[in-house]
């Protein structure tokens, strides 16, 4: 299923058409995540694919992210997704506390396309050895986000739902996102 996000109403108005994020759970602990964004793409910082490596601090520029609640914690787990290639796996204990990398995801395949007016980023991870998710046949909670950078270094903050006051994708209002339990068929 596809959602829609929106910008922040804090955030610059940037030349974008629109922005969508969906998320599909798929047998084997699998996670694929598909971000579409249509709009004035020479206006955007959205650089080519070139370094799929882990790196920090993604959020500081064009980044793709999605962050899913723990099980019966106050924790969650957040991955972010660079068009570069680069990617990001933490978990928190609690809200922006107790933050760590995620050892167990090793590797994050990025794929990107650009044609015309339109950029899709897809992402692809095995969540299978990650500690404290929900049981992989419970539906799991989740919020999905981006931030994009223009040329001229101003940042839009899209997100499926935003909490009031300033941006803060890990806010508890923004995970309205339910991922069912992949189908066994």
């Amino acid at each position: 299923m596809s959602h829609e996000l929106q910008p922040h109403s804090d955030s610059p108005r940037l030349p974008v058409d629109g922005l969508t994020a969906e998320a599909r759970r798929r047998e084997g602990g699998k996670l694929e995540l598909v971000y579409r964004l249509s709009g004035e793409l020479e206006a955007l910082l959205i650089p080519e694919l070139s370094n799929p490596n882990r790196a920090d601090e993604l959020w500081k520029h064009t980044c793709f992210e999605i962050f899913i609640l723990q099980a019966e914690a106050p924790g969650y787990v957040e991955f972010n997704f660079a068009p570069t290639g680069q990617w990001a796996a933490y978990s928190f204990r609690s809200r922006r506390s107790g933050m760590r990398n995620i050892e167990q995801v090793g590797e994050a395949p990025i794929g990107t396309m650009m044609f015309g007016r339109q950029f899709v980023l897809k992402a692809e991870l095995d969540l299978s050895g990650v500690e404290g998710l929900p049981p992989s046949g419970a539906t799991w909670r989740a919020a999905m986000s981006t931030v994009i950078e223009a040329v001229d270094g101003r940042k839009a903050y899209w997100a499926v739902q935003h909490p009031e006051g300033n941006p803060d994708f890990h806010a508890p209002e923004g995970f309205v996102i339910d991922l069912p339990a992949p189908d066994k068929g």
